[in-house]
C-alpha cells in the first residue's frame, strides 16, 4: 500500500477511474456479454475503493484490485442469478495485469479494442454510437452526457439501454473486424472520435470531449500500429487542440487564428503531432490530409507567413478523395490567402452553386472575409453581419459582429 493522503487517494481513485475502468468493463463484458453486469461491478469496485484506500492506502496494482473487486461483484451477482456455470469458470479466471502503462496487445487491450469497435458499430446510430462510447469507454456518466448532448437524463438513460439492447438482440459481435472488414468499420470508428473531438472543439462544446476523443486516438493508435487514417486523426487532434488556451480572448469572446497569441498555443502538442507525421510512410486519407493543413498553420511565426500554398493544395486532394460542400468552403479560402481574394470568391461561389451552403453562417463569414482582403470593407462588414445572424452560437455570433465592427472603424 502506499500513500494514504486524502488528496493523492482521491488522485489516485481518479486515475484509476481514467485508466482502468473501460478495461475492466471491456474484460468483463467479454466473458459476461453482460453490458450492465460489467458497467456496474466496474463502478461498484471504484466505489469500493473510495471507501478503503482513504483508511487502507492506495495498493501498489490499483488495477489489479479493482479487476478484482470488480471479478468478485460479478461472481456473486451471477451465483445469485444461477448463470450457467460456464461463465462463472471463466469469470473466475480473469485476471488484471496493471503494472505497466504500455501493456501491450494482450488480452487486455484486445478487449479494449474490441469494446471500441462495438461501440462504434453502425447498427446504431451516430448519436448512440457517440453516447456508448462516452458512457462505457470513456466513464462519462449518464448525467453528464445528458448535459452535454442536450438531452434530459431520462432520455439519455432509455438511449443507452436500446443501444445495449441493439447490441444484444441484433447480435453484434464482441470482436474487431479483420481483412476487408476491418477497412469498412475503421471510417466509422474515426467518425465517431472525430464527432466526439468536435463536440468539444467547437465554440459552445464541452471541452472534456475533446481531451476524451484525443485520449481513445491515443489508445487506438497503439492499439493499431501501421494504421496510417488512426495516425492521422491523432495529429490533427493534437493541433487542433493545441490551440484551445488562445482561442478566447480574457472576456471569453472568440479570437480568430490571425489575432491569436502563438506563444500560449501547445508546442509540445504540436510537437508530437508533427512527430506522428513524419511517421505516416503513405500518402494518407482524409484526415492525415487535414492534419498536414493543421501542421502548416501550427508552425507558422504568424498568418502572414503561414504556407498557404500548400494548404490550397492539400484542401485541392482533399476535395478529390473526400468531395463536400465544407471541405469546398475551406479550399475556397485556402486559394483566397494562396492566390488572391479573386480566386478564393470564384470557387466559393462554385461551392455554393448545389445550395448546400445556403444559410450556413461559415460561407457568409468566408466570403465577408475574402471580400475584406479584397478592400471592400464595407460590404465586408455588411456580410459579417449577416453570417451573425445566421450563427448557431452565441460566441460565433459575438465574434462576427467584433468583425463587422473592425471593418466599420
Amino acid at each position: 500500500m502506499s500513500d494514504s493522503h486524502p488528496a493523492a487517494t482521491a488522485a489516485a481513485v481518479a486515475a484509476a477511474c481514467t485508466d482502468y475502468y473501460p478495461r475492466i468493463v471491456a474484460a468483463l463484458i467479454r466473458v459476461t456479454g453482460d453490458w450492465t453486469l460489467a458497467e456496474d461491478c466496474a463502478q461498484d469496485a471504484l466505489t469500493v475503493a473510495l471507501e478503503k484506500w482513504p483508511a487502507d492506502g492506495v495498493p501498489g496494482n490499483p488495477g489489479g484490485w479493482l479487476m478484482t473487486v470488480a471479478r468478485n461483484r460479478a461472481v456473486d451477482v451471477l451465483r445469485r442469478a444461477s448463470v450457467e456455470r460456464r461463465k462463472l469458470e471463466e469469470l473466475a479466471a480473469v485476471t488484471f495485469v496493471a503494472s505497466s502503462p504500455d501493456p501491450g496487445r494482450g488480452e487486455v487491450v484486445d478487449d479494449r479494442l474490441r469494446l471500441i469497435f462495438t461501440c462504434c458499430h453502425p447498427a446504431l446510430t451516430l448519436e448512440a454510437r457517440v453516447a456508448l462510447t462516452l458512457r462505457t469507454i470513456c466513464g462519462v456518466a449518464t448525467a453528464d452526457i445528458a448535459h452535454a448532448l442536450l438531452v434530459t437524463e431520462s432520455t439519455m438513460t432509455r438511449r443507452l439501454t436500446r443501444a445495449k439492447a441493439k447490441i444484444a438482440q441484433a447480435g453484434i459481435p464482441y470482436r474487431v473486424p479483420q481483412g476487408t472488414e476491418l477497412d469498412e468499420r475503421l471510417p466509422g470508428v474515426l467518425a465517431v472520435l472525430y464527432l466526439l473531438f468536435t463536440r468539444g472543439y467547437d465554440a459552445d462544446g464541452e471541452p472534456a470531449f475533446a481531451d476524451e476523443a484525443i485520449r481513445l486516438a491515443r489508445l487506438l493508435e497503439r492499439l493499431m500500429p501501421g494504421q496510417s487514417e488512426v495516425s492521422g486523426l491523432l495529429a490533427l487532434f493534437l493541433f487542433q487542440h493545441s490551440r484551445r488556451d488562445a482561442r478566447r480572448d480574457p472576456g471569453g469572446n472568440l479570437t480568430t487564428l490571425d489575432k491569436q497569441d502563438r506563444s500560449r498555443w501547445d508546442h509540445d502538442a504540436i510537437a508530437e503531432g508533427l512527430n506522428i507525421l513524419a511517421g505516416i510512410q503513405r500518402e494518407g486519407g482524409p484526415y492525415t490530409l487535414q492534419a498536414r493543413i493543421a501542421a502548416c498553420h501550427a508552425v507558422a511565426p504568424s498568418s502572414d507567413t503561414t504556407d498557404w500554398a500548400t494548404i490550397a493544395r492539400s484542401y485541392d486532394d482533399l476535395a478529390r478523395i473526400q468531395p463536400s460542400p465544407v471541405i469546398e468552403l475551406n479550399r475556397a479560402v485556402a486559394h483566397g490567402y494562396a492566390h488572391g481574394p479573386a480566386a478564393g470568391l470564384a470557387l466559393l461561389q462554385a461551392a455554393r452553386a448545389g445550395g448546400a451552403l445556403d444559410e450556413h453562417p461559415l460561407a457568409v463569414a468566408a466570403e465577408a472575409d475574402l471580400t475584406a482582403h479584397a478592400g471592400e470593407s464595407g460590404r465586408a462588414a455588411t456580410l459579417f453581419r449577416q453570417a451573425a445572424a445566421l450563427a448557431h452560437s452565441e460566441p460565433e455570433r459575438r465574434a462576427l459582429l467584433d468583425r463587422a465592427d473592425e471593418l466599420d472603424i
